[in-house]
């Protein structure tokens, strides 16, 4: 009998523990909605400063101008942390064509793909050999390479409905082309753009010549998709064409920036660390609304609606807007060291690099039984049709903070229209909903709330083995 009523009175607690956190989620949704910042915060980052490319006069801007908006919400602490990030600058705009005959031209789009060198003065044009995937180059060999523009012109996978899985399957043409291409002697690379839509934007990105020496390397643009058919078309009619493009691109030396960070001291376990962030720089040809001015906006939010919530974070809550994840990571690994010198226990790092769109969940990189906390909180998130709970990769500048024992996360949006914008002169301010904006930074509160009322299990799966 006693052990009959202790289940009904344990699932009485259960019962109204749940309809607590229910109650919770429900305020903060409604809060975002009806009372959210996140729109008004991206208006001004996107429309008044713009593109933040790495150590550029923007990317400063943007830093002081996420700093005072912390200290305005009254925060415990908000602090900048210095980094050293690197400069490279677009130059004037690229121009393109394809020749068909002497004087026989048609205008492209395409843009230098970040990190590239300049063309010679005056621009390259040489002949094209079109290649699906960087391992052709082994089969064509020199002979057939040299002297010659490559034109990388794998698409995207378009029945992979997960799209990053997409990305994935095609983005080494565009990270290592140019340096696999290099060693067979050609003179320049071109890259179909990273995008699953058909237009004529242009799509840029980071690439790398690994260890080539500085005399080796050659000059790589992204060409939008639209003319990437094109050209594909042209080349099949026609093996003799020329390629002409122009870049003025070039990478300077290394500049000071910095990671801004703000913070609610925790009650009762201040020690132990729940982070929430995006990153604050961009590309340059749009103002980076989707990539990652978003995530920026909403992680800035979740600390305002926590407030806002009337909640008392148990443990410390931060906002991290880290610098320079497009082209170097270097805001993340300067935070993770600095963390790692100081002991701070981060226990929860979540991440929002995935665009603006409507939120469907999360990705979790943890432990079997964290992820199984994770679940027992699905049923919470129902209401607001958020149903994607996975186990996977959690975000760039949060993964340096992973322990044996800590919990990763990433929102995960719906993707279907991200590679429409990333990295491309169409990510603007104009791109994003509000409503699908505001929902985002509602979910990610509620994740936040969540792990900091209940903790962690901070036994490793490892551990749980051996035990």
């Amino acid at each position: 009998m006693k052990f009959i009523i202790f289940l009904i009175s344990f699932s009485f607690i259960l019962s109204t523990t749940a309809q607590t956190d229910a109650e919770v989620l429900k305020n903060i949704y409604t809060t975002s909605l009806t009372n959210g910042n996140s729109y008004q915060w991206l208006d001004y980052l996107s429309n008044q400063i713009g593109g933040r490319l790495s150590g550029s006069l923007n990317a400063e801007k943007a830093v002081e101008y996420t700093k005072e908006e912390l200290e305005k919400l009254g925060l415990d602490k908000v602090w900048l942390q210095p980094v050293m990030v690197p400069k490279w600058v677009r130059g004037t705009p690229e121009f393109a064509f394809i020749e068909t005959a002497p004087g026989v031209t048609t205008n492209v789009n395409i843009c230098a793909l970040g990190g590239s060198i300049a063309t010679k003065f005056g621009g390259l044009k040489a002949n094209v050999i079109e290649v699906k995937s960087i391992e052709e180059l082994e089969t064509l060999g020199k002979d057939q390479i040299e002297g010659k523009i490559v034109f990388f012109n794998r698409p995207m996978q378009a029945d992979l409905i997960q799209t990053f899985e997409a990305y994935g399957g095609c983005v080494d043409q565009r990270y290592a082309g140019a340096m696999e291409a290099a060693k067979f002697g050609a003179v320049g690379v071109i890259v179909r753009s990273m995008n699953l839509r058909q237009d004529n934007f242009p799509h840029t990105g980071s690439m790398t010549y690994g260890d080539l020496p500085l005399s080796d390397r050659i000059p790589s643009a992204a060409i939008s998709t639209n003319h990437a058919n094109e050209l594909s078309s042209m080349l099949a009619l026609n093996k003799d064409l020329k390629f002409y493009f122009s870049q003025t691109c070039q990478q300077l030396k290394d500049v000071q920036s910095y990671n801004v960070i703000g913070q609610i001291t925790g009650s009762e376990f201040p020690n132990e660390y729940i982070i929430v962030g995006g990153h604050l720089d961009s590309w340059d040809l749009g103002d980076g609304s989707h990539d990652d001015g978003a995530g920026v906006v909403q992680s800035m939010d979740v600390l305002r609606l926590l407030k806002e919530s009337g909640i008392k974070p148990k443990r410390s809550i931060r906002v991290v807007l880290f610098m320079n994840e497009e082209n170097g990571l270097r805001g993340a690994t300067k935070y993770a060291e600095v963390a790692k010198q100081k002991g701070e226990n981060h226990i929860f790092s979540l991440e929002s690099d995935l665009g603006g769109f409507t939120p469907r969940g999360f990705s979790f990189d943890c432990s079997d039984a964290n992820f199984n906390q994770v679940l027992s909180w699905k049923e919470l998130f129902k209401p607001y049709l958020i149903h994607y709970f996975e186990k996977g990769r959690s975000g760039a500048d949060v993964g340096p903070l992973k322990t044996d024992s800590n919990v990763l996360a990433g929102l995960r949006p719906d993707s279907q229209r991200y590679f429409d914008y990333h990295h491309a002169a169409n990510d603007t301010f104009d791109a994003v909903n509000k409503r699908e904006l505001e929902l985002g930074a509602a979910t990610m509160t509620s994740l936040v709330y969540l792990f900091d009322k209940y903790g962690i299990n901070p036994i490793s799966n490892d551990k749980q083995i051996k035990n």
